[in-house]
């Protein structure tokens, strides 16, 4: 008996929205297409394909998402796949949006924190999309704060009694990656509850204390935590009532723990959703009105094009951020932001762009004054810092005395509660020490990298000694080669 063929019910709300937004059916096509190519994607879609989707065919995979948001930028208003009778679907693109305004950047970075949170193993798995970078850092480019970031009226905040707010206790679980149960009878923040300094300063607090795990243990010690704190503390703060002042500095320590979700993210090798994390970060920036921060948020991602191997992504993210911030930002910023350009150009092997950027960079921080108003999250670029810096750098172009000698001074003046910092310099003084010849002094620095990699939970560790060990491969069969070897297969 010969099966009837599916009777499709023409798609209507796909109809009347071709008409009012003045498309043609090979216009959708194209600006499907265009924007696939934004987001990494090779779609192929023609007059035909609207045609059947009008017809009443459901585009697959994350198609009925990119054509939801080219309704939505042609519209002005935010749009979803259901909306245009399509089936729903978890696109692979979303978070990489930048957002139209400040609730709609709540309703994208909240919707990633709940994902991840629920769902992380899947996430883990997205790809890194080169292409993915240029429509955000042009929009943050280009724009401007928002104009309004409040939600209904607040009133006057009540000081505390000793005139600032109390750090809270941060309980033991959130070290072991396990968010605390709360309590019979505590409290839940509701959403349109009312947000205080308090409050603000907790998120700070927060911030603080993930950050010195991150740095001594690697991003996979706690990131877990870090994002169901974002999910069950930071977006109920997002979501309630603030006036203007508080609200921007409310999005301000939101966007800096989304940046530092990316960042342990990136850490563990999770790099697609930690470009999502790192965009969701630059816009929260925005909104905050924090113009030197987002510029922080596109060094971090400059630094992950690095990690990848995308010179030219990260060369073209730390001049956007240097155009960014022009010429108002302090001396250890504009040292910070040269010498991410300059890793970029490193792994380009462009010697004298890269030396030139390098010698921006040393020239800033040498002119920096005690009396500076740097910003917290720049302090940490001192002399070890540009020093490491350096010595990547001229590893990269395989200038390896000039390599060793920075490495050297970068641990000499690195503090050791910078673990990890330390271990990848020791890990370029390896490699340094290789090129120059000398192979046990090398395998003594990889073992001793290689040690300090087994005791934390950072994919990146792991494979800057996997790349020293690759360097190692045409000495294999040397007796110091064989010693390293040995010392590794013990840490088992």
């Amino acid at each position: 008996m010969t099966e009837r063929p599916v009777q499709r019910t023409p798609n209507r709300q796909l109809a009347a929205l071709i008409a009012e937004a003045g498309f043609s059916n090979a216009g959708l096509a194209r600006r499907v297409d265009q924007l696939g190519l934004e987001h990494g994607l090779d779609l192929r879609y023609d007059k035909t394909s609207v045609t059947r989707w009008l017809r009443g065919q459901q585009p697959r995979g994350t198609t009925p998402a990119l054509i939801a948001e080219v309704f939505t930028r042609r519209l002005g208003r935010r749009l979803t796949a259901q909306d245009l009778g399509l089936d729903a679907c978890a696109p692979v693109y979303a978070g990489l949006e930048f957002a139209a305004g400040p609730e709609e950047a709540v309703d994208i970075v909240s919707g990633l924190w709940r994902k991840d949170s629920g769902s992380h193993a899947e996430l883990r798995k997205i790809a890194f999309t080169p292409a993915g970078l240029v429509v955000p850092s042009r929009d943050w480019l280009i724009g401007r704060a928002d104009d309004r970031v409040s939600r209904g009226d607040p009133g006057p905040a009540r000081i505390p009694a000793q005139g600032r707010p109390v750090p809270p206790r941060i309980p033991a679980q959130l070290e072991k990656g396990v968010p605390p149960p709360r309590q019979r009878g505590q409290t839940e923040r509701g959403p349109g509850q009312r947000v205080t300094g308090g409050d603000i300063a907790a998120l700070r607090s927060v911030g603080e204390l993930f950050r010195a795990l991150d740095h001594a243990y690697g991003g996979g010690h706690a990131r877990q935590a870090l994002v169901r704190y974002l999910e069950h503390e930071a977006e109920p703060m997002l979501r309630g009532t603030y006036g203007e002042q508080t609200g921007r500095r409310l999005f301000a320590a939101a966007a800096d723990l989304t940046r530092l979700a990316g960042w342990t993210s990136y850490d563990i090798a999770a790099h697609g959703l930690a470009q999502r994390y790192f965009v969701q970060a630059l816009r929260l920036a925005q909104a905050a009105g924090d113009r030197m921060y987002g510029a922080y948020v596109l060094v971090t991602m400059s630094r992950q094009a690095v990690y990848l191997g995308h010179g030219r992504e990260a060369v073209q993210l730390a001049r956007v951020a240097q155009q960014g911030v022009g010429t108002s930002a302090p001396p250890v910023v504009q040292a910070l932001l040269h010498a991410v350009e300059a890793r970029g150009h490193g792994v380009l092997g462009e010697v004298r762009a890269c030396t030139a950027a390098l010698v921006r960079a040393e020239r800033a921080l040498e002119s920096a004054r005690t009396e500076d108003d740097v910003p917290y999250w720049a302090r940490f670029f001192d002399e070890a810092q540009l020093a490491d810096e350096f010595g990547h750098c001229h590893r990269d172009l395989q200038q390896y005395r000039a390599a060793a000698q920075h490495a050297e001074r970068s641990l000499q003046l690195r503090a050791p509660a910078f673990a990890r910092s330390r271990l990848f310099c020791r890990v370029v003084l390896a490699s340094a020490r290789l090129g120059l010849g000398e192979l046990d002094q090398a395998c003594q620095l990889g073992a001793e990298a290689a040690a300090q990699a087994a005791e934390m939970r950072s994919v990146r560790a792991i494979e800057y000694v996997r790349d020293f060990e690759r360097r190692l491969e045409p000495y294999r069969d040397a007796a110091p080669v064989r010693g390293y070897r040995d010392r590794i297969a013990a840490l088992g």
